[in-house]
């Protein structure tokens, strides 16, 4: 007896309907499957120092696993003090830039009075209403960032607890997925298990180093500019840069404000058409080789992918959307039926054409 093949547009409906289904799914179990993610994300690049640590100093896989992560996490700790080190020092001179930003203001409600003819008496007026309404929002809204800090102490902490069970119990996990499937498809799921932990891998390793190439670049740029805090503001811009689209133009404001305060209006430009330029490379020559080219997927999906992982997960989706639409490439690519959409992921490799010339004798 042949298998029943519908008709086109049910297997359209039947795409939709599934494609509906995973997005609801993903949305409402986001508070679950993001610490997870980002987890196997965490587990997969520990994941050759904790075989160096079983392997070669015949560490327990229990003492493998929490010396793996408690260096992540001491590695993350001193990033994190650099940043406020750097945030003391400024703070530290911020009192030396109020006559700066009072000057600022001054200049700018005088500028208020000549074009827009609004004397300084409205000016204060509107300042004041503004301000009272500032503070009412500020007070409204101080639970909320109490709780949003809450919410991302919470998060790591269950990403850490998750890394080192992932780590822990690899080899249940690999076990388990292979018993879902037939003894006929083991070999090749398990071949799409290896490749999915080396593309992991490879774009968490390429994520990490274009940051870092983008903050060299940052740093000596401000730094060849004469640009005060320059260490900060280019370590800040390369953080800010993982965060497609929003990120970088928030950091090239942010820049040009503070070196606009502590300098001239001309530095300031200088700084934002730095940036700028640091940012056209990276996107256009630094990220597509350094991290695309890891993941094998043109650069259409790669914002697509960004795009869709922003409307369900917000900044954790544009993060995490791009490894996992990776996967899926690696399992459309060996799944009957599902080539077609790992062609369409994927990257074009065919060698463009060349036309031969005919020379008349």
């Amino acid at each position: 007896m042949g298998t029943l093949r519908l008709p086109f547009y049910a297997r359209l409906a039947l795409t939709l309907l599934a494609l509906v289904l995973i997005f609801i799914i993903l949305r409402a179990a986001s508070g679950i499957i993001i610490p997870l993610v980002f987890a196997l994300l965490v587990a997969i690049l520990l994941y050759p120092f904790n075989m160096f640590l079983e392997n070669r100093l015949r560490f327990s896989r229990a003492a493998a696993a929490i010396t793996s992560v408690s260096i992540f996490i001491v590695g993350l700790g001193s990033f994190v003090y650099f940043l406020a080190l750097q945030m003391v020092s400024f703070s530290s001179d911020f009192p030396e830039l109020k006559p700066r930003f009072s000057k600022i203001f001054d200049d700018f409600q005088h500028w208020l009075s000549f074009k827009l003819h609004i004397n300084k008496v409205d000016q204060k007026g509107y300042i004041h209403e503004s301000a009272n309404s500032l503070l009412g929002s500020v007070a409204h809204s101080i639970s909320g960032v109490f709780v949003s800090v809450t919410g991302i102490l919470l998060l790591l902490v269950f990403i850490f607890l998750f890394t080192f069970f992932i780590l822990y119990h690899r080899n249940l996990l690999r076990r388990f997925v292979l018993h879902l499937f037939s003894d006929d498809h083991r070999p090749k799921v398990l071949e799409v298990i290896m490749e999915t932990k080396g593309m992991i891998n490879a774009y968490v390793q390429g994520l990490l180093i274009e940051m870092a190439l983008v903050g060299i670049a940052n740093c000596v740029t401000l730094l060849f500019l004469g640009v005060q805090y320059a260490i900060l503001l280019g370590v800040m811009a390369a953080v800010l840069n993982i965060i497609p689209y929003l990120g970088i133009y928030s950091s090239i404001v942010i820049c040009m404000l503070l070196t606009f305060a502590n300098s001239s209006a001309s530095l300031a430009l200088e700084v934002g058409l730095s940036l700028f330029i640091i940012h056209l490379i990276d996107s256009n020559v630094l990220f597509p080789r350094v991290v695309g080219g890891r993941v094998k997927m043109n650069p259409f999906i790669s914002i697509l992918a960004v795009v869709i992982g922003q409307s369900l997960w917000g900044v954790p989706g544009m993060f995490l959307f791009i490894p996992i639409v990776g996967m899926l490439k690696l399992v459309c690519d060996r799944v009957e039926g599902l080539q077609a959409w790992g062609l369409l992921i994927g990257v074009d490799d065919t060698p463009p054409k060349t036309k031969r010339i005919k020379v008349k004798k």
